[in-house]
């Protein structure tokens, strides 16, 4: 892992195509399909990369460059964020999309805010319908506001990585009492600890611990078979993930369920990863599997907008899950190859510039790539 930006890490487009699938199969309609789970493979998933990557600079460089980082995120994140609130209010000022349109909506949107103004301020009145998952968004920018600055503090201190392990560890534990306490008080609503920060970030805090103690990156090319105790934990983890989904109780599902959840993805991704090039993870690297994984963060910025589109316009298509959900996938698809080709290309020049260890120069589009 010399150069972090050279790292590549196999299963992990892979695994977010399965997350971004999950996500518009249950918006769909297809209220079996947990989607939830999805967003919370997102979390862990978003905490191990940034970890591995974090962990890579650190060793390549010596330190973690965090004026570099943030200005990666704004370039990789903001342009689809931009493009698709001004497609979805575009749409509910014509009166196609149902919602509301608000400064103090769109602001807290553009902040990542969006979780605490729907909890506190508004349930989506002063909002673009469809625009609420946006949520999510606000929990990861809100982790990484402080996480870079604690790892380069601790890395530049020379603080052991298993220690680093423990306290995050012990922030897991902290935040699961914390919902567990808001459970029990009075008036308590599901969606304080669903959408809210100080409550989810452990989801995320999961995927960076498993990056700290057991990389799967450094046993990726040993070419070894998994051992029957290996199948075991994957099932055992398999068997956990699906029980936190099976159990309704709503203070398990509130308070206990992220955290199991979180500890279950990681032998799962562990394998995923380690083994994959082998079954049953050897499809998560098929080309198109892998081609949606790319394409899935603006798939799930601009899906549940043309889901409530149908809805509002052409309802008899939208209460048709088996319909609605092909309809929202491809031209989320579609919105998302254009973004890739005509928009990012420009953008992912300038985050180039902002890789460890690179000098900024003039960006000099070129179309081909």
């Amino acid at each position: 892992m010399s150069k972090a930006h050279a790292l590549s890490i196999p299963s992990l487009d892979g695994i977010r195509a399965i997350s971004v699938l999950i996500v518009v199969l249950s918006h769909s309609g297809f209220s079996a399909v947990p989607g939830g789970l999805g967003v919370t493979i997102f979390f862990f998933l978003s905490g191990y990369l940034i970890t591995t990557l974090m962990l890579a600079e650190s060793e390549s460089t010596g330190e973690i460059d965090i004026l570099k980082f943030y200005a990666r995120r704004v370039f990789r994140l903001m342009p689809p964020l931009l493009i698709t609130l001004a497609i979805a209010y575009s749409l509910t000022y014509f009166g196609w999309l149902k919602g509301g349109i608000s400064l103090y909506g769109l602001a807290a949107q553009v902040s990542y805010f969006a979780n605490y103004y729907g909890i506190f301020f508004d349930p989506g009145n002063t909002v673009p319908d469809g625009t609420g998952i946006l949520w999510s968004l606000a929990v990861e920018e809100h982790f990484y506001m402080f996480y870079p600055l604690l790892m380069s503090l601790l890395l530049g201190n020379n603080v052991r990585p298993r220690t680093i392990a423990a306290l995050l560890a012990l922030g897991c534990l902290a935040i699961l009492a914390w919902r567990i306490h808001l459970i029990g008080a009075p008036g308590f609503m599901p969606i304080r600890t669903y959408y809210a920060s100080d409550t989810r970030i452990d989801s995320i805090i999961y995927g960076c611990i498993l990056a700290i103690v057991a990389n799967p990156v450094k046993a990726m090319h040993r070419g070894d078979a998994m051992s029957p105790m290996q199948w075991a934990l994957l099932a055992i983890a398999g068997g956990t993930l699906l029980g936190t989904l099976l159990y309704r109780d709503e203070t398990f599902r509130e308070g206990v369920r992220y955290s199991l959840q979180g500890l279950a993805l990681m032998p799962i991704f562990y394998f995923a990863i380690r083994f994959s090039d082998r079954p049953p993870f050897r499809f998560l690297n098929w080309l198109l599997v892998k081609k949606i994984g790319v394409y899935s963060y603006v798939i799930y910025l601009s899906h549940y907008v043309v889901i409530r589109l149908f809805a509002a316009d052409f309802p008899a298509i939208a209460a048709k899950p088996y319909l609605m959900f092909p309809i929202a996938l491809l031209i989320s698809i579609a919105f998302a190859a254009a973004v890739d080709r005509f928009v990012d290309p420009y953008f992912r020049q300038l985050r180039r510039q902002f890789r460890p260890g690179a000098v900024p120069r003039p960006v000099a589009l070129r179309v081909s790539e």
